[in-house]
């Protein structure tokens, strides 16, 4: 992740001088869907660098510890090792950007890929998710409790009424949604959010990450992010320290669709391992 976001003091007079063009942002995401979408080798690229940034995730109530450690072996070869050879990339060490589960799940995912001989961060959920409506002192024994299973990120579900009623908080990281929602990550939220971003890097010199979860499944939807990110944030914001794309089963559909740019042949069933 990136340096930590030492925080700035609170300044409620530009706080108080944001204003959302509501109409403006609805029409600028609306263009975003009708972008052109980039083919052959450079959509082979976009999709590889969106590979690196997801947060490959599985928060289901029936999680165990085999289906953990499979997620795991699949966080480290997320592309099939012949595909990447026919890009070749196969030695440019591309993994996912995380692995994220619940507390319980953490220790048997950092586990999993020190058997696996890599280093990808294991993020875990904690404060309370989804709803973030825990006693405090619960949230913090939960986040302590899964460092010290071996989380080395956490993804904090904030007090939402705390924000509703104007008293912020620091982050190094701002998502768009647990994931857990009826809507999700929409583009018109992320670019409000990453617009905040930028002003507050511009007012403070601290960059703070940025990470849309929830919804995102297509190969298509991933590289929309991606150069969303581009045009709003720069090019140096396009790294696993600076943006995740949070989601279970994007990467299935993106392998499939750089299956078919090396082969020319849709993948069936049995051509790829599972997520």
């Amino acid at each position: 992740m990136a340096g930590r976001n030492p925080g700035t003091e609170l300044e409620l007079g530009w706080i108080s001088k944001v204003h959302v063009n509501r109409p403006a942002v609805v029409r600028h995401a609306e263009q975003i869907k009708k972008w052109r979408t980039v083919k052959g080798n450079w959509q082979a690229a976009w999709l590889l660098k969106a590979v690196t940034c997801i947060d490959l995730t599985t928060l289901s109530g029936d999680d165990t510890p085999s289906n953990v450690h499979r997620l795991c072996f699949k966080a480290k070869h997320p592309i099939r090792e012949d595909l990447l050879k026919a890009l070749d990339m196969h030695d440019k060490g591309i993994t996912v950007g995380a692995v994220c589960v619940y507390p319980t799940r953490v220790t048997d995912a950092v586990n999993a890929l020190k058997v696996a001989g890599c280093n990808i961060p294991v993020a875990s959920v904690a404060a309370g998710f989804p709803s973030g409506q825990t006693p405090l002192e619960t949230k913090l024994a939960e986040i302590k409790l899964a460092v010290e299973y071996g989380a080395r990120e956490i993804d904090i579900v904030i007090s939402r009424s705390l924000v509703l009623t104007g008293q912020w908080e620091r982050s190094d990281f701002i998502k768009t949604s647990t994931g857990k929602e009826v809507e999700n990550a929409t583009f018109p939220v992320g670019i409000v959010m990453m617009r905040a971003i930028r002003e507050f890097y511009w007012q403070t010199g601290n960059k703070v990450g940025f990470k849309p979860a929830g919804g995102i499944r297509t190969a298509k939807e991933a590289i929309t992010w991606l150069m969303l990110v581009k045009e709003e944030l720069g090019v140096e914001w396009l790294t696993p320290e600076l943006f995740r794309l949070g989601a279970s089963s994007l990467l299935e559909d993106i392998e499939k669709q750089i299956f078919y740019h090396v082969t020319g042949s849709y993948a069936l069933q049995h051509d790829l391992a599972m997520a």
